[in-house]
């Protein structure tokens, strides 16, 4: 068997995580012939030294292109070249499209990576050990919410710090919210299409969900009415803005009519507003936002508000943040908080509060919004402007699923295709049309991006699924 001690990727220009750009070498070093099955690679640890990188990125990219077949790590012997194969995704020469999860999509920005990595170190020295070696209140710390306050000011304007709750994640928060307001075998409304997590949160609560039905333009007011004289719903949990999965944004009007029902049956509403920083998109202008202002600023008396940084930040900073009408929702809130989570990490919330107070925060939205907007341009490139309403902002979008595309027709055929797709099925309460939500992050570069819809719209675009693939 050849060793190969002095094959090494070009890493320059290349596009997304060095990690990716490794094992895209190694697939392209393989198809064209400079590397071939049986060959040996570089040592990892050579293999870092020689690029200059870090030795975890190294054995990263070598158990990426392990898990696209293309190399076989043998104890004691090393790394080989497994085969040169075609990786799942048919024609496209990228690996397997996971669209399950909402992920924010890979920027390119060097600088900006730099400056994420150097503020991990900044909490640390700030706070010192007695945040390292002292519980904190489950409230969270007040120069957290001081920062979340700050963070949240362009939403809900004239904000309280005491009004705010820092949790552990959005799920966190919506448990906490549901747990205050509804008791098993209560109800709860939600959107028809509706955020699978807060579902599983409600089965497992033994809390019972009832669908307010959908248009266009979101929750149509006149159903959640019905239901509020025939339900008596404890809450009326929702996402007006880039909704999970449709990605439509309420106009204001129809924010008024949900708040002006929810009055009127005294019913609290709890406001989902994960996506909110990506609704202007790269230009940021933040009176964009007056255009969809949050329930929360209309109705501050009834609406329990939820914005994490998980979506449109970084999904490891599982830090939400939860805003409560009034005092006595603080004490009650803090209470379930302490039953469920004790407190939200506070390294986490440091981290965060770094990042909102240097303006790293900021920068990230606007990287994490160019990147989104430029495969939003992509997707609407090449699946046509009839295939879906495009949104205003975000990386998600929903197909509505016209004959003779069924659900499981077109999701076994992305499948097929090497691409996972959630469709109706995983977001419906009661019966809907058919759909499927696409995941703009979910591939790592934009080139992958484009090779993914471009099969997407290949399979969309046939009049009818192969009979041949279907038993």
């Amino acid at each position: 068997m050849l060793h190969k001690p002095f094959w090494a990727p070009v890493l320059q220009d290349a596009e997304g995580p060095t990690y990716l750009a490794i094992a895209r070498a190694v697939e392209e070093s393989i198809g064209n012939g400079e590397l071939k099955v049986g060959d040996r690679l570089p040592p990892q640890r050579a293999l870092a030294a020689t690029l200059g990188i870090d030795f975890t990125t190294v054995s990263r990219g070598y158990a990426e292109a392990q898990r696209r077949g293309f190399l076989e790590a043998q104890v004691g012997r090393g790394t080989f070249v497994k085969a040169s194969r075609s990786p799942p995704f048919i024609a496209s020469g990228v690996s397997t499209v996971d669209m399950l999860i909402n992920h924010p999509p890979f920027f390119q920005n060097a600088t900006l990576e730099k400056k994420i990595r150097e503020s991990l170190e900044s909490p640390l020295s700030d706070r010192g050990m007695e945040m390292l070696m002292r519980y904190q209140t489950p409230n969270g710390a007040r120069r957290d919410r001081i920062a979340a306050a700050t963070w949240l000011g362009p939403r809900v304007p004239g904000l309280d710090p005491e009004r705010i709750l820092v949790c552990p994640g959005v799920q966190g928060a919506l448990l906490a919210t549901t747990m205050m307001l509804a008791r098993p075998g209560e109800t709860v409304c939600v959107e028809s299409l509706t955020y699978p997590g807060y579902l599983l949160l409600a089965r497992e609560l033994g809390i019972r969900a009832v669908s307010v039905q959908m248009d266009d333009e979101g929750a149509i007011p006149e159903s959640l009415d019905e239901i509020c004289k025939a339900e008596h719903p404890k809450a009326f949990y929702c996402t007006p803005s880039l909704h999970n999965p449709t990605a439509v944004t309420m106009p204001p009007e129809r924010r008024e009519a949900i708040i002006a029902v929810a009055r009127r049956h005294g019913v609290p509403i709890i406001e989902d507003d994960n996506y909110w920083p990506c609704l202007s998109g790269t230009s940021r202008d933040r009176s964009l936002l007056s255009t969809a202002p949050s329930l929360a600023s209309l109705a501050p008396e009834l609406v329990f508000y939820v914005s994490g940084l998980s979506k449109c930040v970084s999904p490891a900073l599982r830090i939400a943040f939860l805003i409560v009408p009034g005092a006595a929702a603080v004490q009650r809130a803090a209470v379930v908080l302490r039953a469920t989570a004790t407190m939200a990490a506070p390294l986490s919330a440091a981290i965060a509060t770094n990042w909102i107070e240097t303006g790293l925060a900021e920068e990230t939205v606007r990287a994490i919004c160019a990147e989104s907007d430029a495969r939003q341009a992509i997707a609407a490139r090449l699946l046509g402007p009839d295939t879906y309403r495009r949104p205003s902002g975000g990386f998600h979008l929903w197909l509505p699923l016209q004959q003779p595309w069924t659900v499981l027709a077109l999701s076994t055929q992305l499948r097929l295709a090497g691409i996972w797709v959630a469709g109706t099925d995983a977001f419906a309460v009661g019966s809907m049309p058919d759909g499927v939500r696409l995941c703009l992050g979910a591939p790592a570069t934009r080139r992958d991006f484009e090779l993914c819809m471009s099969r997407v719209a290949e399979i969309l675009h046939m009049r009818a699924y192969p009979a041949s693939q279907v038993v």
